[in-house]
């Protein structure tokens, strides 16, 4: 006997999307929105009996009364049991949106650090979970064990496989867990199908990358899990995917030229940071080049990561004041203590030598 599961979690619904445009940012929490419908639909599609929710569906509690509407709709639309362990993000309070929310009688909140368990009898099913009630939480999984039963034993967590003030947990935890499936939230990037000892365990990364730190294909996890056995798939259900490229700019003579051979027609749906790398002594203008290729992706970011040729050091031995700046520049650039930092020296030192021999454009 086998039960088909849906596995979620980390939404970040009304995140800020501080890197956009303020309407680019609109219309992608109109498009976090959206996803929870194609979510239940997905779920509903694939005959998913239970819907395991794992923390951290909204960004925090100042969340907007719309997207309170469509998560309820979403929620209530699911056909199979929906069980949410709110994370350090969307924890359960007084003030949560959860305490407000209008919710179906087929959607399960853990609302306390202890765990709980709620029994689905026609599908031999037990669902565990606890929630986050603040923005930390001791580990819930140390010391626990499921019920010796015949039951197929399920737990929705937020936790943290890495340790720290989130829900701290252990692969010794799960494996002395007694589960079928531990279903975690917390962690943005899909862990794999796991298991240890006899638990099968994973985490599904977020649905919706919001940030260079969570690039590539984002989704959830579908599939069928037994007393001891599980047969669970990654499915993707991200609209759009933040990349990150590099452009090498060695032996190159312009910046743009070789940013636009390097990019092709591009990728509208995307959002792209373009990383220049490599050896490069001319001007590099970022905001030129990202006018220059605005359309040709969803949003586009350049960061000038080239480190300086030979010949932009040359003339530093001159008794003279381009020699006595590239001293200065030269001494800041190998002191920086950051990317950022570097950046800044390097910018100053191209600019400065263009500027000292009266070279044209050489303002930035």
């Amino acid at each position: 006997m086998a039960v088909r599961i849906l596995h979620a979690a980390d939404f970040h619904l009304d995140s800020p999307y501080a890197s956009l445009s303020e309407e680019k940012a609109r219309e992608r929490r109109r498009e976090g929105r959206d996803l929870l419908m194609e979510l239940a639909a997905l779920a509903n599609a694939e005959k998913c009996r239970v819907v395991l929710l794992s923390g951290d569906l909204f960004d925090s509690s100042a969340s907007y009364f719309e997207t309170q509407e469509t998560l309820s709709k979403m929620l209530s639309e699911i056909k199979g049991e929906v069980f949410i362990a709110p994370g350090n993000h969307d924890y359960y309070s007084s003030r949560s949106p959860y305490a407000f929310m209008e919710l179906p009688e087929n959607v399960h909140i853990f609302r306390s650090p202890q765990p709980r368990y709620f029994d689905i009898p026609e599908l031999g099913v037990r669902v565990w979970g606890a929630g986050f009630t603040s923005t930390v939480c001791d580990s819930v999984l140390s010391g626990f064990r499921a019920g010796k039963s015949d039951l197929i034993e399920l737990m929705t967590l937020h936790a943290d496989l890495n340790g720290g003030r989130y829900d701290p947990i252990t692969e010794d935890d799960i494996a002395a867990s007694g589960l079928s499936y531990l279903a975690l939230g917390h962690v943005h990037t899909f862990s794999g199908i796991k298991k240890a000892g006899s638990t099968y365990y994973a985490y599904p990364g977020c649905p919706e990358g919001r940030g260079f730190d969570e690039t590539g294909p984002k989704g959830v996890i579908i599939g069928s899990v037994g007393k001891n056995s599980a047969d669970l798939s990654f499915v993707p259900l991200a609209k759009r995917q933040y990349e990150i490229r590099s452009v090498d700019l060695t032996g190159s003579t312009d910046a743009l030229a070789s940013v636009i051979a390097s990019v092709g027609s591009g990728d509208p749906m995307n959002v792209v940071r373009i990383v220049l790398s490599g050896e490069f002594s001319g001007n590099i203008d970022c905001g030129a080049i990202e006018r220059a290729l605005e359309g040709r992706f969803y949003s586009l970011q350049v960061k000038d990561k080239t480190i300086p040729a030979r010949g932009l050091w040359d003339g530093i031995d001159e008794e003279s004041l381009k020699g006595l700046f590239l001293k200065r520049i030269k001494e800041g650039f190998e002191s920086a203590k950051s990317d950022d930092e570097r950046e800044k020296y390097l910018l100053a030192a191209r600019y400065g030598v263009a500027a000292l021999e009266d070279r044209e454009g050489w303002r930035p």
